[in-house]
Order: C-alpha cells, then sequence, then structure tokens
C-alpha cells in the first residue's frame, strides 16, 4: 500500500463510501474508499506543489476510486495549456465512471480554445464512453459564450455509444445550450431530429432550470415527442 494509499484510508467514512456506491453502479465498491472531496482536493494540491503530481500520473491505473479522483483533481491545477492537454488526454481512457469525468475540469484548456476544439472533435469519435461524455462537458462548458458556433448543435448527431451517462450528457449540453443560446437551439431541436429519448430528457432538464423563463418552458413543453 502506497503513503497515500494509508492517508486515504485514515480519511475513510463508511457512511460516505455506502452513498457514493449507490450513485456508481459502474465502480467496483471494492475500489471505493470513501473519501470526501475536500480531502481529496488537499491532497492533490499536496502533490502539486511538492512536485509528486508527474509521478502520479503515470501511475495508472489507479487502485482505488479516490485516487482517480486525485488524479482529476491535480490536472486541474495545471496551468499551462499544452501540459495540461497532454495529461487531460493520457487520463481520459482511464476513466470508468461519470464522477471522475465531471470531476475533471481542466481550467487551463479556455487558453486554447482552438486546440480544444479540435480535441473535441477527435473525442467525439472515441468508443470510450466517458471521453465522449467528457467532450460534451467541454463543449457545455466552454463553447457555449462567445466561442459557440451553431454547427456545434449538429454533434449532437454524430454516433455514439448507446450508453444513458453519454446520453445523459448530450442532454444536460443541450439544455444548458438552450439557456444560453436560445434561439439557435431550439431551432435544431425543432427540426426533431434527436431520438426521442435525448430530445425529451432536453427538454425535461431545460424545464427544471431556473435559467428557462416561464413563456420558454411552455413552448418547450409543447415540444415534448412520443418515445
Amino acid at each position: 500500500m502506497t503513503e497515500l494509499e494509508k492517508e486515504l484510508f485514515a480519511c475513510r467514512d463508511e457512511e460516505y463510501r455506502a452513498f457514493q456506491s449507490a450513485l456508481m453502479p459502474t465502480v467496483d465498491p471494492e475500489r471505493m474508499i470513501g473519501v470526501r472531496t475536500p480531502q481529496l482536493r488537499a491532497m492533490a494540491k499536496r502533490l502539486v506543489q511538492e512536485g509528486e503530481a508527474e509521478h502520479f500520473f503515470r501511475d495508472v491505473p489507479h487502485r482505488y476510486f479516490e485516487e482517480d479522483q486525485i488524479h482529476a483533481l491535480a490536472i486541474e491545477r495545471i496551468k499551462d495549456p499544452g501540459t495540461c492537454m497532454r495529461e487531460t488526454e493520457a487520463f481520459l481512457p482511464y476513466i470508468d465512471n461519470w464522477a471522475t469525468c465531471d470531476q475533471l475540469r481542466p481550467k487551463a484548456l479556455e487558453k486554447d480554445l482552438a486546440s480544444l476544439d479540435a480535441a473535441v472533435r477527435r473525442w467525439l469519435s472515441s468508443d470510450h464512453v466517458y471521453t465522449v461524455r467528457f467532450a460534451y462537458k467541454m463543449r457545455m462548458s466552454y463553447f457555449l459564450g462567445e466561442a459557440f458556433d451553431p454547427a456545434q448543435l449538429r454533434e449532437t448527431l454524430l454516433p455514439v455509444p448507446d450508453d444513458y451517462y453519454v446520453r445523459m450528457m448530450i442532454a444536460w449540453y443541450l439544455a444548458t445550450a438552450l439557456a444560453k443560446q436560445w434561439e439557435d437551439t431550439l431551432s435544431f431541436l425543432s427540426e426533431g431530429l434527436l431520438d426521442p429519448w435525448t430530445h425529451n430528457k432536453t427538454i425535461q432538464k431545460a424545464v427544471e432550470s431556473l435559467r428557462i423563463t416561464q413563456e420558454q418552458k411552455t413552448v418547450l413543453r409543447a415540444m415534448r415527442r412520443r418515445a
């Protein structure tokens, strides 16, 4: 057992472990220790500050879910966009659950949106569920403002793994797009090109959003489709 793993087990919370395990059916319960995010964040910060992160990044696949979380949190602290991209791409194949995928928030990638856009296009063609989910997450995080292009919405029509966690992220992305780019996204949804589940889930998530007006919600409710 590594020193980091010993530290993780010293912070173990059995109730939290049971709670997390129930939320992540794709993760073997034996891989979960039960450590809360603030503690994991502190460990990631220390790894970076002490110059141990690069060695940790190479030690994959990690044994425990919490080590994957620390890995994601450490990548988040990388300031150089090129290094951040390299470490992100190296880690993506090892992500096996939605929580680690969504924990990975590499802010440095926003400094070079052209490179990120090219990477997103690569990731969208992956057959790895969480690489595809991450690609849509990057579209949602960094491409619904000034970098928005209506053509990006049509990426949701590309063939993707037939997986709940990918479809849910697509719906989340489109619901956020409705909040930030209403006219273009509404026009896209009106074409009826999405499969019924993703179309209706997008509307559901948008209707639940506080960023969508009551008038907009009325329009969206009328667009629901039969499964």
